[in-house]
């Protein structure tokens, strides 16, 4: 199958438009046409080796909504015309403990990533900044009808990482829930936990994001940069969302947390120290979280269907690609691009 799309020659290349082939649908495979891509903060990062690995030309993009084209003979769950998604894996060993518990993006072997992962076709996968998509049916995904498709792309990285702690959690009526960072997954996390029913606060440093927080569903924003605000919030959350990407302090929102409450990590905030007497004496716990589960995303597709929750985005064209990276860079986008498929030229 040929495709078109956008990607990378090397590490320090811009994107430019690239031809290049997709593997025929097997008996379990399902074909798509693209029609909208979320660009996630990753892409950025692990199109340039920021990550440690690396093949090129790379094909970036993992937040895919598209429409079925074609089915192998096996394939039982998708039809011709079905609105399906693929999310950051394609696959993974399915032997392992995680797998067989539904835990497939902590693979024991490693997890097989929509983009620059190992193919035996074509040397390494190539992911949705692209025209067309081929993906075995059991890490393909449902998309809601009833929610708007581009605005539904980010919800299969960004609002399946926001869900997964928030669900393992039990967040409900009762619970009050803090969110640090509010982006691509910190403004999802706040839809979320509201619709779980928990009451929630946005931690910011910025005054002028109080309007849009509250906008989101944050019942009341915390402002870090207060120091008062952050005594009088000492041990007053069951669960705090971090999902801030660059190196912090945590301990100033540890001590928020409530004895035997939880700090979850979900962005890659590089070394993190935490002072080990305040959790041991208080119990609490610091975890982390990744992504979910093919099982999982679809139980958040249908909680967000329910809720009707999608992403705030700026739609963009293919060919404005480079500067949405750019404009990411100085996170100059509230929340998420999304890049509109039908921008691509197939000439």
């Amino acid at each position: 199958m040929l495709c078109h799309g956008y990607g990378l020659v090397n590490a320090t290349a811009p994107l430019t438009p690239l031809v290049f082939e997709r593997r025929t649908p097997r008996p379990h495979d399902v074909a798509m046409e693209i029609q909208f891509c979320g660009v996630c903060g990753a892409d950025i990062g692990l199109s340039h080796g920021d990550w440690g690995f690396g093949a090129y030309p790379c094909v970036p993009g993992h937040e895919i909504v598209g429409r079925v084209t074609a089915i192998g003979s096996a394939v039982t769950r998708y039809k011709v015309g079905d609105l399906v998604g693929v999310g950051p894996l394609v696959d993974s060993c399915r032997r392992c403990s995680p797998c067989h518990d539904g835990h497939e993006q902590l693979c024991d072997n490693g997890f097989t990533p929509t983009y620059m992962g190992p193919d035996a076709d074509y040397g390494h996968t190539y992911g949705g900044y692209s025209s067309h998509m081929v993906a075995d049916e059991n890490y393909v995904v449902r998309i809601p009808t009833n929610l708007d498709s581009a605005g539904v792309a980010p919800l299969l990285c960004a609002g399946i990482t926001a869900y997964a702690p928030l669900a393992r959690a039990k967040v409900g009526k009762g619970s009050v829930v803090g969110v640090i960072g509010i982006g691509g997954v910190g403004h999802l996390c706040i839809k979320m936990a509201k619709a779980m029913g928990a009451r929630v606060v946005a931690l910011t440093q910025s005054p002028n994001k109080l309007d849009d927080l509250m906008r989101l569903g944050a019942d009341s924003v915390l402002l870090t940069s207060d120091a008062d605000a952050m005594a009088a919030g000492r041990e007053n959350f069951d669960l705090l969302l971090d999902t801030v990407s660059v190196s912090h302090d945590i301990n100033a929102y540890l001590n928020l947390v409530k004895r035997e409450g939880e700090m979850c990590l979900l962005g890659t905030p590089g070394q993190v120290e935490a002072a080990p007497l305040g959790l041991i004496f208080r119990q609490k716990r610091l975890t982390g979280s990744f992504i979910g589960g093919i099982a999982e995303t679809q139980a958040m597709l249908d909680f967000c269907a329910l809720h009707n929750i999608v992403a705030d985005i700026e739609k963009i064209k293919i060919e404005q690609i480079n500067e949405a990276w750019e404009r990411m860079g100085k996170s100059d986008v509230r929340y998420r691009f999304v890049i509109d498929m039908a921008s691509l030229k197939k000439a």
